[in-house]
């Protein structure tokens, strides 16, 4: 089975749906009917979530299982979120660790105030 196009392929506008069918009663019903805010989402942006929601929300168990890189993984789920009408913001920082805490404490590993073993727990302590 297909899944339901959200898009006319000649113009490109918004398809509602009118009819449903039940294949096992022989009933249709017809009207106007909402699809929800996951039929805005491609394929891949839908199975993206699927796997997103299998993984618990957790980015760290996505790359182990898609194989793609934290920041790719981020940059996705921006993408589903715009999708679906909202902009990400500042808060969806990881808990307690802004891009200067992160920064900081790479350039102190980088000039030796911090050894490596010290950066990772710093980097942990602060995304808990």
């Amino acid at each position: 089975m297909n899944p339901i196009p959200n898009r006319c392929p000649l113009c490109g506008g918004e398809l509602t749906v009118t009819r449903v069918y039940c294949r096992d009663c022989d009933t249709t019903i017809e009207g106007r009917f909402a699809s929800g805010p996951f039929s805005q989402l491609t394929p891949e942006q839908l199975n993206f979530m699927i796997t997103f929601v299998r993984c618990e929300g957790k980015i760290t168990r996505m790359e182990d299982e898609i194989g793609l890189s934290y920041p790719t993984i981020r940059n996705r789920l921006h993408e589903v979120i715009r999708a679906l009408g909202f902009e990400p913001g500042i808060s969806e920082e990881p808990a307690g660790l802004t891009e200067q805490d992160r920064q900081r404490i790479l350039e102190d590993l980088d000039t030796g105030r911090i050894n490596a073993d010290e950066a990772m727990r710093l980097l942990k302590e602060m995304e808990a």
